[in-house]
């Protein structure tokens, strides 16, 4: 594990982008009707909200496919296509994202390794039972109630001296195999789960954020590759709009990490925890 490099990471992630490109352009593309690929104001309104997401989520760590896919929802896909669109951006926002954060020095490369492999393996196997098993709005309740709780620890972890001093990864591993299995199946959640818990423990915010969003790209990768099998592609002016609006913010979202002070952080992950399990709650509920 040693020898594997910084510039291993990033060569792996560029090489995997090009290969779904290739699948997408050669398998998908041909089968796109002329409305899917007229680019009206939905496709707009769609970048903007990649855009506007991406710079949260490359800042704080989380909220990309949460917000993104609670618009999917509102716009009337169903969680099995608002998931697999959702990934399916994500997979070119996260990567441009991790490559961001590995530049600006926001990336822990033990974090990293022990992240990858279970976020991996859980995240295929929600993707699968999401595919063809079960319908991911049933659990969201539970996750949401779960997270409005860790959101009022982390804001209360701002205020404590020793915030962003801690090095014990032991959980790490732990974290990313909820996390995985839980962004699969309900569309989000990689990131207010594992950036939450590893910043909640006191480890140093930016470094979070950056470590977890590069490992997010390979989480999201077997997402969306798995969604894609069941699914196909549909949506293309959505997906394609989350694509480039995700893509253009994420050099900027991955620099404001690296600037924002660690308290500032922490209550601003806390608070953006707590506001979007509670949207997702009242949608729920009312």
């Amino acid at each position: 594990m040693e020898k594997i490099k910084l510039k291993h990471i990033s060569v792996v992630i560029v090489a995997l982008k090009l290969l779904l490109i290739a699948v997408v352009v050669i398998k998908y593309l041909p089968n796109a009707s002329a409305e899917d690929l007229t680019f009206n104001q939905t496709f707009f309104w769609f970048l903007l909200a990649g855009f506007l997401a991406q710079i949260v989520d490359g800042a704080l760590g989380m909220a990309y496919g949460v917000t993104s896919n609670s618009v999917l929802l509102g716009f009337g896909l169903s969680p099995r296509l608002a998931s697999a669109a959702v990934h399916t951006a994500e997979v070119f926002t996260t990567g441009v994202s991790g490559l961001s954060h590995i530049k600006f020095g926001n990336f822990n490369k033990a974090l990293f390794l022990k992240l990858i492999v279970p976020g991996v393996l859980s995240a295929s196997v929600g993707a699968y039972l999401l595919g063809s098993v079960i319908d991911g709005e049933y659990i969201k309740p539970y996750v949401s109630l779960y997270l409005v709780v860790l959101g009022g620890i982390i804001i209360s972890k701002a205020f404590k001296k020793n915030a962003g001093k801690k090095t014990d990864l032991k959980k790490a591993p732990v974290y990313a195999l909820f996390g995985g299995f839980l962004d699969a199946i309900g569309g989000g959640g990689w990131g207010p789960i594992v950036t939450s818990n590893l910043i909640k423990e006191g480890h140093t915010p930016s470094t979070v954020i950056g470590t977890v969003n590069t490992a997010e790209f390979f989480v999201t990768y077997f997402t969306a590759g798995i969604l894609i099998f069941f699914t196909g592609i549909q949506s293309w002016q959505i997906i394609l709009g989350l694509i480039l609006g995700g893509t253009l913010a994420a050099p900027f979202g991955a620099y404001i990490a690296k600037k924002l002070a660690v308290k500032t952080m922490m209550i601003t992950v806390g608070v953006l925890i707590i506001l979007t399990s509670f949207y997702t709650l009242s949608k729920v509920i009312f």
